[in-house]
C-alpha cells in the first residue's frame, strides 16, 4: 500500500474538510461505509474527487459529500471507483479523520 498527499478542492465536503486542506490517502486499503474516499467517476474519468462512502453499490461504491447543498457525488454521478482512503489530514490542523457512518 502506499501513501500520497491530496488537496482538496471545493466546499463538497465542508466542515469536515475545506478547499485548501491537505489530507494523506492510502492507496489500496479497504473502504468501509463512513470513510473518506478519494474516488474516480466511470463519468468523469479524468475528475478524482474526495468523499464520503456510504455502501457499496455494484461494482463501485456509493458516496456523498458531507455538503449536500455544495457537492457533486453519486446523487448525480452514480457509483464511484473508491481509489484510496483518507485517514489524516496534513495542513492546515493536523490530525487523523474519523468515519462518520450516515444514517
Amino acid at each position: 500500500m502506499r501513501w500520497r498527499r491530496v488537496a482538496v478542492r471545493g466546499p463538497s465536503m465542508s466542515p469536515t474538510l475545506r478547499d485548501a486542506d491537505v489530507v494523506l490517502a492510502r492507496f489500496g486499503a479497504a473502504a468501509r461505509p463512513g470513510d473518506v474516499v478519494l474516488v474516480r467517476w466511470a463519468a468523469r474519468p479524468g475528475q478524482l474527487s474526495v468523499k464520503r462512502a456510504v455502501r457499496r453499490a455494484g461494482t463501485g461504491w456509493w458516496v456523498l459529500g458531507d455538503n449536500p447543498y455544495g457537492s457533486t457525488d453519486s446523487r448525480g454521478l452514480g457509483e464511484a471507483e473508491v481509489l484510496a482512503v483518507v485517514g489524516w489530514r496534513l495542513w492546515p490542523r493536523p490530525g487523523r479523520l474519523r468515519s462518520n457512518p450516515r444514517p
